[in-house]
Parts: structure tokens; sequence; C-alpha cells
């Protein structure tokens, strides 16, 4: 049934006679909307918005004043016991607009066009806005958000509409007002879950989390959370705090009327994987004062209590111990062996194999977009000791259930990835943490309801739904690259029940999951002639259930994906529960989720993968491709390499990086798919992207190719370096950092124009002067070569390199790897662009000296040395190389003085970048008599190689070793002459007397190298 032109309700809204007929229409109005989406569609054709903005934006009448403290004024006497009408009306209208909210996204842009979101946020900060009003404005609110989300699946918009005014100062002064009450009533205590949870719902970047920090949300949600810990103490019999209490000032504890899972949401997703905000949280006056007092108060806990605000939950019985520890809380963990490490084969090359080594000898194990969920800069386990919120929130995880629990879990794992709990409490996360997120799973699990509801707006949401979406993901962040987590997850069924999950999520949907209904009346785009953006409602074809599906996706390929990044039998025990083809089809961004029928086509339109589907379908790809046998087998067959083609075209850069780490592990030397690959072009599109404006995209396509061409026909390398352009080798290795200048033609100039000699250089894209071309100034000792930071050169290299996937490279037991270069641009690094600008770029040096590595190498060598001389000519390689081996000048103005002339001091070059360029000496010491003279003549390249020989790094001495032994290797009595004037040269260098110095080295493998060169060397002299 149609509306008439102008009905009689709209008329009323518009130019009303009364407040009480404005009253008496709102309410037909609302009895009209709610439950029927057609009538909503009608009304807002009909333009009831702006009426509706028009009531809610009115003077506020006479009502129940809110004060910041939580307590309530009264005015005028006894009128201020009811609701004037125009409250009543201001509050009937905001109820319409939370109905049309609920109508799905499709009803989200003539809400946002009608302005009506900085007017709910005025409402919040506004002093004389009565409870009612902003109880309801805040439900509004989180129905928008809720919305949202569905009008941008599979995008990276979150109801930007909402984002833009809530994400400003004046948008956050009413959220801060609500999160600081303290009023125990059960209206405060809701409104501060629901502003808690529209923080958790919006903040999605690092804009929108360092702008909370800086108005003081977080600390208001520590407030929020330390009103609970002081609930736990006064479980245990703790004095009752009083609000005047010097101790804690205001700091009351939680009742039941309080909801911890909001809380727990929203301080989530502002500190995310990040150790700088997580500390800024843990440091929080109210969490220390509360945290010290509950540790000083518990005393050999046992036994069982209720929750203070929560009546249904018990903990479970804790272990007598020492007082004043909150681990007492928890049960105890029998002290179980160290279990061995994971096997892993250590390659040395052949002495028979000169200058051929194919070995990658650095490796990390990290995943990308929301895997890339491992984000953060510490790869050390945390020093500091382990701050006792840790231990209370793993009470908290197993005193509570639902929404709450995960929440507790969900914090405790990014303080795990953000290296913040101690590796000892590995035992206790395994065995107590892990089997609960695993049970969640459970059918069982997932159909039980959670009374935390005071924050769910959304009719469609569940708590079915919320288990499904936040327990995989929860696993994925705390399961990755840890062994312990990984063994206990997969102990306690995880494989089988995420394979489960992500089976169903592609199960037909029900035929009526498609709240697109049908009506009669045409639809008119948003932008018409004719039409005002607020009365317009284009249909989204998004069905809630269909949303929900493919988030249930998402996080089962991210747990899965996690699950299979280090064990070869987990990896086959996920094919084995016959992932594979709903993998492949995650891979596809047309697939969607199978229908009943045709009459549910728009419903399968809006289950279609999502990005974030196939950035997680990718690193689930990216981890089982690690192993050798699934590449010859499951994911050959199944045809991974198709649906991987066409995502290296990908519209979205992120996705195009995702597709080219999965085709990384696809080419390498025994991979069966490599000529597929090749033949379907990937060639060319991989030396595209290594051209490509983002650097993380530069950088895989380059670790690709430094792959690909790994003992590849001579043809193909040649086609490589031709599809790269001439110059290009001169331009990705030349500089350290790409817009450098030369420190003495600064100077020069400086010299030229002033007279005045000054060491300084124009700075760098870092803020540094640098001088790349001209230090010539001779290296420090060898003791003083190493780089402070010598252990952490791992961390920034490739698990899925050849000496990954045959067990050896780096300690794969890290749990996070803070220089990875697979991580997203905006979640790599927190010091700054030009730090991250620093670090692509030697990441994309590193690769690029590999890539020569591998380009050289192989029984084409010889003749790829000359394809690389006549490039770039000989003299341009030594240089080159001499750029990379000899230190650099830094002038520390702008940042400290850290000794030397004018602050002028030298940095030493990376123990990783001084591997890759001796690894080419090693392949340019193996080549022709010509090549290899043309390697001994340059003296200062020599000069540089010998004070490597005691370098701390032992992979640095390695190269040392087999440079000798290469340069002095006889393949015949004709060779003699050569090879001995070479080794003489050698001598007089020094180089005997530091291989005989490397003859008692720790190092197993330096020893038999420094022996095969000594013996070499003495033969040729004879």
């Amino acid at each position: 049934m149609g509306l008439a032109s102008t009905p009689p309700i709209l008329s009323e809204l518009r130019s009303s006679t009364s407040a009480a007929s404005q009253l008496t229409a709102l309410r037909a109005l609302k009895n009209q909307i709610i439950g029927h989406e057609q009538n909503k569609r009608l009304w807002i054709g009909q333009g009831v918005l702006v009426p509706l903005v028009r009531i809610i934006n009115a003077v506020n009448g006479i009502g129940k004043r809110r004060e910041q403290n939580g307590t309530r004024s009264t005015q005028h006497g006894k009128t201020a016991l009811a609701r004037s009408d125009e409250v009543e009306a201001r509050i009937q209208a905001i109820v319409i607009i939370g109905s049309l909210a609920h109508g799905g996204p499709a009803f989200i842009p003539p809400i946002v066009a009608s302005s009506v979101i900085p007017s709910l946020l005025a409402l919040l900060a506004a002093p004389d806005s009565c409870d009612k009003v902003v109880l309801a404005a805040l439900r509004t609110l989180n129905s928008v958000a809720d919305a949202s989300a569905l009008e941008h699946l599979g995008t990276d918009g979150h109801g930007r509409g909402l984002i833009h005014s809530l994400y400003t100062d004046d948008g956050l002064t009413g959220i801060l007002q609500l999160l600081s009450q303290d009023s125990s009533s059960s209206v405060v205590q809701e409104q501060i879950a629901l502003a808690a949870a529209l923080i958790g719902k919006t903040c999605h970047d690092d804009r929108q989390r360092n702008l909370l920090i800086r108005r003081g949300v977080l600390e208001a949600l520590a407030s929020r959370l330390s009103t609970f810990i002081v609930a736990t103490d006064f479980a245990f019999g703790a004095a009752r705090p009083q609000r005047d209490s010097p101790e804690s000032p205001s700091i009351l504890p939680a009742t039941t009327r309080s909801r911890l899972a909001p809380i727990l949401a929203a301080i989530g997703r502002v500190v995310d994987i990040s150790k700088s905000r997580a500390q800024s949280f843990l440091s929080t006056p109210a969490l220390t004062v509360v945290l010290l007092r509950l540790e000083a108060n518990i005393a050999g806990y046992a036994g069982k209590k209720a929750v203070p605000w929560h009546h249904s939950a018990t903990f479970g019985s804790a272990r007598p111990s020492a007082p004043g520890k909150l681990d007492d809380l928890l049960p105890q963990i029998p002290n179980l062996p160290n279990r061995a490490p994971l096997p892993e084969s250590s390659y040395h090359p052949p002495l028979g194999v000169i200058g051929t080594s194919t070995r990658q000898p650095f490796s990390t194990r990290t995943l990308n977009h929301a895997q890339d969920t491992t984000n953060c800069q510490a790869s050390k386990f945390a020093p500091e000791p382990e701050n006792p919120l840790i231990a209370w929130l793993i009470y908290i995880a197993r005193a509570e259930s639902g929404v709450a629990r995960s929440m507790a879990a969900w914090i405790i794992s990014l303080f795990y990835r953000s290296g913040l709990i101690d590796k000892q409490r590995e035992p206790s996360l395994a065995m107590l943490l892990v089997p609960l997120l695993v049970r969640t799973l459970d059918k069982d699990a997932r159909d039980t309801t959670d009374d935390d509801s005071a924050y769910k707006t959304y009719p469609s949401r569940s708590a079915q739904w919320e288990y499904q979406e936040q327990a995989p993901e929860i696993l994925a962040v705390l399961t990755l690259d840890s062994p312990d987590l990984q063994r206990a997850a997969v102990d306690a069924g995880v494989i089988k029940k995420l394979a489960q999950l992500l089976k169903e999520s592609y199960d037909p949907l029900p035929t009526d999951t498609n709240i697109s209904q049908w009506n009669a009346e045409p639809q008119v785009d948003i932008g018409s002639d004719g039409c005002d953006e607020t009365c317009s409602v284009v249909d989204s074809n998004v069905s809630p259930v269909a949303h929900q599906l493919v988030r249930v996706r998402e996080a089962a390929l991210k747990a899965l994906g996690a699950i299979a990044s280090i064990r070869d039998d987990y990896r086959k025990a996920i094919i084995e529960n016959g992932v594979i083809p709903f993998l492949i089809e995650s891979l596809k961004s047309e697939s969607g989720v199978p229908t009943a029928g045709d009459q549910n086509k728009d419903a399968a339109h809006a289950a279609r993968n999502s990005k974030g589907v196939i950035l997680a379908a990718c690193g689930a790809a990216r981890s089982l491709s690690r192993s050798v046998s699934t590449l010859r087998t499951s994911l050959m067959d199944a045809g991974l390499a198709a649906p991987l083609f066409a995502l290296l075209k990908h519209d979205d850069v992120k996705v195009q990086i995702a597709a080219t780490a999965v085709i990384t592990n696809l080419v390498l030397e025994f991979s069966p798919m490599r000529e597929a690959i090749l033949e379907a072009g990937v060639l060319g599109t991989l030396c595209e992207h290594s051209r490509s404006l983002d650097p993380t995209l530069r950088l895989g396509s380059m670790w690709a190719l430094k792959h690909l061409i790994l003992s590849a026909p001579k043809p193909l390398k040649r086609v490589c370096l031709e599809e790269l352009g001439r110059g290009w080798v001169r331009r990705i290795i030349c500089d350290e950092d790409a817009d450098t200048v030369s420190f003495s033609v600064a100077r020069s100039s400086r010299e030229a124009s002033v007279g005045t000699p000054l060491a300084m250089g124009t700075p760098n894209a870092a803020g540094e002067q640098v001088d790349l071309l001209n230090a010539i100034q001779r290296p420090q000792k060898d003791g003083r070569m190493a780089n402070e930071d010598d252990e952490d050169d791992d961390d920034s290299r490739m698990a899925d390199s050849i000496g990954a996937l045959s067990g050896s490279g780096t300690d794969s037991h890290h749990r996070s790897h803070p220089q990875s270069p697979w991580r997203t641009p905006e979640r790599r690094g927190e010091n700054g662009v030009t730090t991250q600008f620093r670090v692509d770029d030697t990441a994309l040096q590193k690769q690029g000296l590999d890539f020569i590595r591998n380009l050289i190498c192989g029984t084409d060598s010889q003749e790829m040395i000359d394809c690389l001389f006549e490039e770039l000519g000989p003299e341009k390689v030594f240089e080159l190389l001499i750029g990379k081996l000899r230190p650099r000048l830094i002038n520390a103005f702008n940042r400290e003085r850290r000794g030397g002339e004018n602050g002028v001091r030298q940095q030493v070059p990376r123990p990783d970048m001084i591997v890759s360029v001796c690894w080419i000496i090693v392949h340019l010491a193996a080549g022709t008599n010509r090549q290899q003279q043309a390697l001994m003549s340059n003296a200062e390249l020599l000069k540089l190689l010998v004070q490597f020989f005691s370098h701390p790094h032992r992979e640095v001495r390695i190269c040392c070793s087999w440079i000798v032994i290469n340069l002095t290797f006889m393949e015949n009595e004709s060779e003699r002459t050569q090879c001995r004037e070479r080794a003489r040269h050698l001598i007089n260098l020094g180089v005997f007397e530091k291989l005989q110095m490397l003859e008692s080295d720790p190092e197993l493998d330096v020893r038999e190298r420094t022996k095969a060169a000594i013996h070499q060397m003495r033969e040729v002299s004879r």
C-alpha cells in the first residue's frame, strides 16, 4: 500500500500545531515503520528525515538534566518530575532514526546525508540533555555503526559518515564525558556500555587510535576497567573503597549493572598490536593503583566465588601459593619438561660445488593483512616484569562466558603479539586459555545465549555470530609462530572445527535471508534529478546473514593460516579435512555463497568474497605452500595457481601484495607449478610490479623474482633482466636511500660559497646527512665492526626461502618479527614515515642484491656475469659493491651528537647487507680467469673484505672463506700459475693470517670452510 502525496503525519511533523500533536504524530510514525521495511522506504521517499532532524535539533525542553558526574539536578520544581512533550518528541524522533538504521545499509546514505549524526553526537555532550535522550542517541549511533559495517562489506570503509563526525575533538567530547560517569544506576551503566561499544565498532586505523589516546579516551577506558578490578578485590574480602579515599579517589567497584565486554572491546580496538599503546594503557594511574592493591590483598585464595558484576559465572579452583601474586587466582600448571625444538637440518654446501650455494640463509615467518594481524616492534620477549593485568585477564577469561571471555582473550593475544607477555607464561596460555577458545568453536557453545546484550543494538547480531567471528581471529593472533600454542590448539581439535566453520560458510543460504523486499515503487538512485539525497534509498543487496558468513569465512581462514605457519604435519591435517577446495574458492573475488534458488541471487551477490576473505585466503595458501609435499600434490591438483594470476592484477594493491607473497612460494626451484606460472606470463607482471610506487609491492615482487631466476635457464634470466630494463640494477642498489647526496659534494659546495669546510651533507629522507660515494675513511677495528643489533638481522628475512623450507635458517620460535617487509605499510612501525622509508629501502636493496646473486649463480654463471658486466660495466659493479661494504658517514645534526668533529659518526653496514654482497663476490670469484682477475685488481674491495674475516656474524665469515676457496680453486694444472698469483696476492693482504685465526672458530661450518681455503692456498703455492 502506497502513501498519499503528503500524508497527514508528515504535514504535522513539518508544521505542528502543538507539541502534543507533534508527539502523537511521531508515535504514529514509529508504529508504522518498526519492523516494516517497505514503509521505511516510502517514508524516506516522502522526505521524513528533514523534519525529524529539525525536531532533534530543537531547543531542549524541561526535564532531568544530566551532570558530568552521573548525578541529576532538577529544575522548576515539580515540572522536572516528568519529561516535557518537547523532550519526549526528541526521544521519539531519535528512536525513529534508529529504527530506520535497523533497515540495513540501504538506509545509511540518506541518514548520513540528513546531517543527523553530528546532532546526535552533540546531544551526548550537551549538559541539558536528559539521560533518556542520551541513551536513545547512543542506541541510534550504535545501530548506524552496525548497519554501516554491512554497507561497506569488502571495502576499507566502515561507516565513513559516522566516523568523520565522531573522530573529531568535538565528537569525542560526549563519549569522554559518558565514560567518566561514576553513577551505579542502570541508565548510566548502559550509557557507558553503549559509548564503549561505539568505540569498539568504529575504531579501525591508527589515526583514530591516536586521537582517542590524545583526547584521554583510553585513560577513561582504563579507569572503567579498574572498577572491575576493584570489584574483584572486593570479592576477596577487601574493604570497600570510599569515594573520597586518598588511595583511589573515585574508583568504586563495578556492580551487577556494569558490562565488562564492551569496555574490553573498546580497549582492544584502541590498543591493537602496538607495544607503545599497550604500555601507555598499562601505565595509567588507575590501573596501577588497583592492581597493586589487588596483589596485596590476595593471599592463598582457594575455592569458588561469584564474579561481582556477573551473577551466573563462577571461578575455577585456584592454587594456594605465595601471597601477593595474581597468579594465585589461576589453577596450578604442572612443570612440564622442555620439549625438544622442531628438527632443523643444517645445510652445508659441498666443497665440490664452488660458489653455487643456493641456500637462502635468512628467513622470517610472517603473514599479511589482518595476520598481518603481526605488525609489532619487539622481536624478543620483554625484559621488564610482566604486568599483573595479564594474570587478571586470564582469570577473567576463565571466569566469564560469552563475549566477555572472548574480549579478555583478545586483549591477552594483543599483549602477547606486542611482546608484553613473558615467555614463561606460554604454558599457562596453552593450558588455560587456548582450550577455552577452541571449545568456543563447538556448535553447542555457539548456540548458547549471552546476557551481555546491553550494547547490542542491531537485531540481526547474536551471541552465536560473535562466537563464530571472534574465537578464530583470536586464535590466529595468539598461535601465529608459536609452536607451543599451536600444539595446544591442535591437541584440542581446532583444525577439524575450523575446517567445519569454513565449510559451513559455503552452505546454501535460506531463501528468506535476503533483506531486500519487492517494492512496487521504482527505486530512485541518489543524485537523480528532482530527488534529494535524504529521500533516496538504493538497495545495497547486502544480507546480514550473508555478511556474517563472509566474516566467519575470513576468521576461519586466518586461523588456519596461523596454525599452518610452522609444522608440516599440521598442514597435512588441514588438507586431510577437505579445506583446499574452499580455500581455492575463497581466492576468487567473484565467488559467493551457494544459494537455494534463483530468487536469492541478490543474497548470493552480497555474500561474495570480501577483500578480507581474499587476503586471509592468500595468507592460508602461503602457509600451506611452505610444504614441499603439499606443493607437489594437493595444491597443484586443486589449481591454486589460476586464481592467483587474476589476483596479481587486482585493483587493490593489498591484494596484489598478498598474491605476490603466495607466488613467491610457488616459483621456488623444486615447485611443480613453476613452469605453469611462467607460461601464464607471471614474469612480466612481477617485473612491472617491481617498479610500483608501493614499497611493499616492489619488495614482494623482487622477492618472487629472486626465487624465479634461481637455477633458471639462461634465456629466462636474460628475459628477466631485459624486462626490468637497463639501469634497473643501478637504481635499486646504488644508494642506501633514494634521495641521498654525496657528503663530499655538499661539503665542496659549501666550501666554495662560504670558504669554511663544514662536515655536513644534504639530508636524506630520514633527516640524516650522508656521504655514500666518497666515504673512504678506514673502517673501525674488527672488534668494533659488529652491529649492535646483530641478532635482529634475522627478523627481516623470509620464511618462504629455500632455507626455511628445508628447515634451516633462523629460529622459527620467534613470535614476532619487527622488520618484516611483508607487513602492510600502515601497520609497519610506529617511528614515522622517514624511518619506515629507510626500512623499506634497505629491505628492497637486500632483495636486489640477492636477485643479482641468483642471477649469476648456476651452471651458466660465467655467461651471466658477462651479461651483468655488459649492463653496468665491471667498474660500476665493483663500485656499487664497495659502497655497500664501507661504513657511512652520518651527520647527527637535528639529532644527538654521537661524537666526532661536528657531530659526524660512522655507521657500519648491516650484517645481512654484508652477507648479500659477499655472496655476489663468491660467485664472481668462481668465474673465468678474466673475471677473477677483474676482482683481484680492485684493491679497495679486497681491503674491505679482509676486515670481514673476523666479523661477529658467522655467515660473513663463511662467505669470506668461500671467496678464498673460489679464487684459489684449480680445475686443472694449466691454471696453477694464475691461482698461485692470486694466492700470493691474498697472502700479502693478510688473508692467510686471518684464515689461521678462523681455524679455532666456534662455528663448525666456518672451521670446515677455513680448512678447505688454507689447504688450497698451500697447494697452489707449492
